[in-house]
């Protein structure tokens, strides 16, 4: 898909973080809280670089936390654009701890993140249309766009 409105990028946006001690619980695993966060800020990277644009979170689906991340461990973060409205990318994003004696990802959590393009004044303004072409890239829009009929 070529022309004047194609996506600038569809390449995912991978981040690596440490769970440092300031960003666990009581029991010594990382803060859902913290975890949101670097989430957050994948989507939104993901998000401009697919389309060129500032983007601001109007919603989030639920998110399943499967299972803790340790102080030391790293969590790596992958954010890639799924689903496309007018205005809306939607962006499927999934986050796994990697210890580092294995450096294996482990999923921890995984979520759609629905951001909106605004211009300077905060008005909503078009982006790019994704176009899915692939069965897994048909099936994760079926998923985003349930996700976010869900939501209202």
């Amino acid at each position: 898909m070529m022309g004047d409105d194609a996506p600038f990028s569809l390449e995912p946006v991978v981040l690596l973080d440490e769970v440092f001690p300031g960003h666990t619980n009581a029991l010594d695993t990382l803060f859902g809280g913290r975890l949101m966060s670097i989430m957050d800020t994948a989507a939104g990277m993901c998000a401009s670089k697919f389309a060129h644009r500032e983007f601001v979170t109007v919603s989030v689906d639920a998110l399943k936390f499967r299972r803790p991340a340790f102080q030391g461990d790293v969590i790596r973060t992958t954010a890639r654009v799924v689903w496309t409205s007018p205005r809306t990318a939607g962006i499927h994003v999934t986050s796994c701890r990697l210890s580092r004696s294995e450096w294996v990802g482990e999923e921890i959590c995984s979520g759609f993140f629905f951001m909106v393009a605004v211009d300077e004044s905060m008005k909503p303004v078009n982006i790019p249309q994704f176009v899915p072409e692939t069965e897994e890239e048909k099936e994760m829009w079926g998923r985003a766009a349930a996700a976010r009929e869900a939501m209202g």
